[in-house]
């Protein structure tokens, strides 16, 4: 038993030698340097779970210690998301995690990647995003001299809505008009009005106490983060028509980028389309935890939420077509401007989800 424990360490340590050979070897042709970086919400997944365990402990292990990085969630510096690109582009942080629509007041094409309504599963949510990401990165570079490193999303976003003891028979999107309604983008704001409600925008840490208070009668967000952030205890109804995956990317400031040495953006170029791959992974199965956790269950977070689910009914699925082709996508190409922008839409986006927009 001992010459094979003898036999199993030497073997090990011939696998160790190299590899930690190899880390020394990347790590010496790496200029030492800490990065200021912002990540998303600090109560939900894609932060406690990806984002943050990347920069904090993954990176300095990769780098032999060579690359840090002081990270922050956007909820640690009280930052609201609609910010960030701007900080970004000034140079008050390095790299910054966000949501694409919170960032799209310089680009409505950036906007374009997460348009209301027009893609209802995630399997062709995220074919379309990949499809766009070469425009994504080139507006970043334009309007906000950044370097796009991953594109991700979150689970589906829904509405939340606070319809007291009416039961599934009574609610409808027909039903909400006349609403107040948490939005966070020009797009959704666009959907709220087709149906007939009143957009409120509204930052996602202030949705809570605005429910609260009836500064909103619904909102929306993704399934999951509507759970994590106890929703369920200002809704009562979870009206399932899939708004979008909030489209969220990993950008950084462009001059740092072009400083970075060539082993350090190697190992960025290597490490983050596995993190990325990771995002959507965990967001597919999130997506169900969300819809479960919401509901009756089964939930492996906590107590179910408990929420009325509502699924879509035909009436619902025609309104939402009128609505995308009528409001959302006719005023998201009068913004867009160009026949340009409409049509690389049309070939990317539109091409996938069977629609198309025109100006």
């Amino acid at each position: 038993m001992r010459g094979i424990m003898s036999q199993f360490a030497v073997g090990a340590l011939a696998v160790a030698v190299p590899l930690g050979a190899m880390t020394s070897a990347v790590s010496a042709q790496m200029q030492a340097r800490e990065f200021k970086v912002v990540g998303t919400w600090s109560f939900l997944d894609h932060w406690k779970e990806r984002e943050g365990p990347f920069w904090k402990e993954r990176l300095p292990q990769l780098s032999g210690g060579k690359l840090t990085a002081n990270a922050k969630s956007q909820t640690e510096l009280g930052l609201s998301g609609f910010e960030i690109m701007r900080l970004l582009k000034l140079g008050v942080f390095d790299a910054v995690h966000g949501v694409t629509a919170y960032v799209a007041q310089d680009s409505p094409a950036i906007e374009g990647a997460d348009l209301a309504g027009v893609i209802q599963n995630m399997k062709d949510y995220r074919a379309a995003n990949e499809a766009y990401r070469d425009i994504l990165a080139r507006e970043f570079a334009d309007k906000y001299a950044a370097k796009l490193l991953m594109i991700y999303a979150w689970p589906s976003q829904q509405l939340f809505c606070n319809l007291g003891d009416n039961t599934t028979d009574d609610v409808s999107l027909k039903a909400l008009s006349g609403k107040k309604i948490r939005t966070y983008s020009t797009t959704l704001g666009d959907f709220i009005e087709g149906i007939g409600g009143s957009a409120v925008t509204i930052a996602f840490a202030e949705v809570v106490p605005a429910l609260q208070k009836g500064v909103a009668d619904c909102g929306i967000t993704g399934v999951l983060p509507a759970y994590n952030a106890k929703w369920y205890q200002v809704v009562t109804h979870n009206i399932r028509v899939r708004l979008g995956y909030a489209s969220s990317f990993l950008a950084m400031n462009m001059k740092v980028w072009n400083n970075l040495d060539d082993a350090t953006k190697a190992l960025f170029e290597t490490e983050l389309p596995k993190l990325e791959e990771d995002m959507w992974v965990a967001t597919t199965e999130n997506n169900q935890r969300g819809l479960d956790c919401n509901a009756s269950g089964p939930c492996d977070l906590g107590a179910p939420g408990g929420m009325v689910a509502v699924e879509p009914s035909g009436a619902d699925n025609e309104l939402l077509k009128n609505v995308v082709e009528n409001f959302v996508l006719k005023r998201w190409a009068k913004r867009c401007g160009t026949q340009r922008c409409v049509d690389e839409w049309n070939e990317r986006i539109g091409r996938i989800a069977g629609v198309e927009a025109s100006l």
